[in-house]
């Protein structure tokens, strides 16, 4: 069944509640929201990181904003049933596959009970659609020689993993427990790797090739020949955006689990991709780190996702080539690095996103 939807139009006064909306993926989709004339209720703890994009951009002044931890869960509630939100992206995590090692209860707990508090908040709710974001580490990598389709088992050999796969678990159990008679749309989103200006955190390729290249330091590259399904921010948004709209039309046929990743032929090493950012930057150099620290986390070498669903069921597609987003990348740091306005030059790059975005649609 064809389910039309306009993303330009469709949201424009719409109540959407974004959990996580200080981090870098939410602060990203806090502003398309916000240009899109969404209502956005931000609930989220405090910016993760310092820098933070939340606090670059000062968005907080053009949204509801709400400090509040996902594990709170009458706190939580009480959000939802105070500002009755119609659709909801669940993207508060913990994010960092690294500090998983350190902190697994932590990670546990806000990966998988924070998704099932959300689940549990909106039964007999305003909410008509719900999308949870997970990731492309959620599926059980055992090296099979080709991307991963939303059929394929979870599993997680690491902390962090373990929790994306547990919350895809529990998202389904929901579905098919609680809302499967329902109006309300449930789906879950594994998205591969995202760059794009903004991100801080640590232990993370992109931050931290750029941290390098403002101190005028090597970068070192700890897996170079592995390969992860690389896309700019706003490709995964885009789908999010996409997806919602149709589980609220339709949430019957859309709630399910959907890939958003890029396509085969933009398959992309990290080496490749470090050497893109330097020759983009100007200068840089980098080397391959073989401290011994790094044999101990379980990394997979590659990592791929097949999103065949979504370009055909959503008229979706990755519209970025790995320069393009490694362009509109670099620029975001360098417009940071000479003290722009942060917030006038990020909604130029949604604007130019969302324009090539309807051209290739």
């Amino acid at each position: 069944m064809k389910t039309n939807v306009n993303i330009e139009k469709d949201f424009r006064n719409k109540i959407i509640l974004v959990t996580g909306h200080t981090g870098f993926i939410g602060t990203w989709m806090s502003l398309c929201l916000h240009m899109l004339g969404a209502k956005v209720i931000g609930y989220s703890q405090k910016p993760p990181t310092n820098p933070s994009m939340f606090e670059t951009i000062k968005i907080k002044k053009d949204i509801k904003h709400i400090i509040g931890d996902i594990n709170n869960f009458s706190k939580l509630h009480k959000t939802i049933k105070d500002n009755k939100p119609e659709i909801i992206f669940h993207l508060a995590a913990e994010s960092i596959v690294r500090k998983s090692y350190d902190h697994p209860l932590k990670t546990f707990q806000t990966n998988v009970m924070g998704t099932a508090n959300i689940l549990e908040s909106i039964k007999n709710s305003s909410v008509r659609s719900c999308i949870i974001m997970t990731s492309d580490k959620c599926y059980e990598n055992i090296e099979l020689g080709r991307s991963f389709k939303e059929s394929d088992s979870m599993g997680g050999n690491d902390p962090y993993s373990a929790s994306k796969g547990a919350a895809e678990l529990v998202t389904a159990a929901y579905r098919h427990s609680f809302f499967k008679n329902n109006k309300i749309g449930i789906a879950s989103v594994r998205s591969g790797n995202v760059m794009g200006g903004g991100d801080w955190s640590t232990d993370r390729l992109i931050p931290d090739c750029f941290r390098s290249l403002y101190q005028n330091k090597i970068i070192l590259i700890r897996n170079p020949n592995a390969v992860r399904p690389w896309q700019f921010v706003l490709e995964p948004i885009s789908g999010m955006l996409s997806l919602s709209l149709h589980l609220r039309k339709n949430p019957t046929e859309f709630s399910e689990p959907w890939n958003f990743g890029p396509s085969s032929s933009k398959k992309i090493n990290v080496e490749e991709i470090v050497k893109k950012i330097i020759q983009q930057w100007g200068k840089g150099k980098y080397i391959k780190n073989s401290n011994k620290n790094n044999k101990k986390y379980d990394e997979a070498k590659i990592l791929t996702l097949n999103s065949t669903k979504a370009k055909k069921l959503l008229n979706w597609n990755s519209v970025y080539t790995n320069n393009e987003s490694i362009y509109e990348t670099s620029e975001w740091y360098k417009q940071y690095g000479d003290k722009k306005n942060m917030k006038e030059f990020t909604i130029k790059q949604i604007q130019k996103y969302m324009n090539k975005m309807k051209l290739n649609n």
